[in-house]
């Protein structure tokens, strides 16, 4: 018998790649990442080949996710600073909205300019998630200063940034963030080790991970920023930024737990409590994981879920292992199986 249950938990910030890119991964496989990594629910970023910043481009979205997922998928809208008024027709169908100020995958950079106009078009609750690094993040608190809007800071990953949420917080600001796997257990050295395979936006900053688990206390999420590319891709001339994590980001909290890095209660208010609170996701009592916490395992590429098919994690030693997923009392997965059809999974939106 399992010794653990949990809730399903909920991942805020993934790149599934449909539409335009599904070499790297599609709705399936991905939704299949992260039934095996215990995630029920998953938000699905906007930086597409075609940028989802219509309300047209965002509906051919929601409707190829409905032939595919097997868990539940929202969806953020994104903006380039252009059409407005698109916002507003995408506002209901997404969780949050999400702006890119520095060069990752697609370079959808916005300025200075379009992102005051853009705070002061969009009036809704509903988060506005940033990947702003260190060069910008002090500008997004002035935006936030300026009209108190919900600010989400992606994948904190220097001193500098987590720094300034901390200020921010104590000064009672709307602003949260999240932290990725990789930010928390990859060092500086380890990912420069990897070379291509270790290549992510934001980069890991020297010393980052120790200060990191240091505050872990002002640290809202852990988002696991999913971001699968090919192996040949990130062997080319050119390797794009990004690691996959779906599959392998709760066997890696769960050893931290074990070597008592972090509380059970902590992992479910980062991946579970907060997430859920935040972005008003719907749960249900009768969706959670079974769980042998004392399992033991190494990373294994060949049995991952995710299309890439590889991990900056293969040969670690972890320990606890999903073994059942049941979602609304239905069991959809077990022992690495999926049990559902494409398409079982439903699209959400906030409550």
């Amino acid at each position: 018998m399992p010794h653990l249950i949990l809730p399903g938990l909920i991942d805020v910030h993934v790149h599934l790649r449909d539409l335009g890119q599904s070499h790297k991964e599609d709705f399936y496989t991905g939704t299949s990442a992260a039934l095996a990594g215990g995630f029920i629910t998953v938000l699905d970023m906007p930086n597409n080949k075609e940028p989802i910043t219509t309300l047209t481009k965002l509906v051919e979205k929601i409707s190829e996710a409905k032939k595919k997922i097997v868990c539940d998928v929202g969806f953020h809208a994104g903006s380039l600073g252009i059409d407005l008024d698109e916002l507003d027709k995408m506002e209901p169908y997404v969780l949050g909205l999400k702006l890119y100020l520095n060069k990752t995958t697609g370079n959808y950079i916005i300025d200075k300019e379009k992102l005051i106009k853009i705070f002061d078009h969009w009036h809704s609750l509903k988060p506005i998630m940033l990947h702003a690094e260190s060069d910008i993040i002090g500008e997004v608190i002035n935006n936030v200063k300026r009209t108190g809007r919900h600010v989400h800071i992606c994948h904190v990953s220097t001193k500098y940034e987590l720094t300034t949420v901390i200020e921010a917080k104590m000064k009672k600001l709307p602003v949260t963030c999240g932290v990725t796997p990789h930010h928390l257990f990859l060092s500086y050295e380890a990912a420069k080790k990897l070379g291509p395979f270790g290549m992510m936006k934001p980069q890991i900053e020297k010393g980052f991970k120790e200060f990191l688990w240091k505050n872990l206390t002002y640290i809202d999420v852990i988002e696991s920023d999913h971001a699968p590319h090919t192996i040949e891709e990130k062997k080319s001339g050119t390797p794009p930024f990004g690691v996959p994590n779906l599959d392998t980001t709760l066997p890696l909290l769960l050893t931290a737990v074990s070597e008592k890095k972090l509380t059970r209660e902590r992992l479910l208010e980062l991946c579970y409590e907060n997430p859920y609170r935040l972005f008003r996701i719907k749960t249900d009592k009768n969706t959670y994981l079974e769980i042998d916490e004392k399992k033991e395992f190494v990373i294994d590429n060949k049995k991952l879920k995710t299309k890439c098919g590889w991990s900056p994690y293969a040969g670690w030693k972890v320990k606890g292992k999903v073994k059942r997923v049941f979602i609304k009392g239905k069991k959809v997965f077990e022992n690495g199986k999926i049990l559902v059809k494409k398409g079982s999974g439903k699209v959400i939106y906030s409550n």
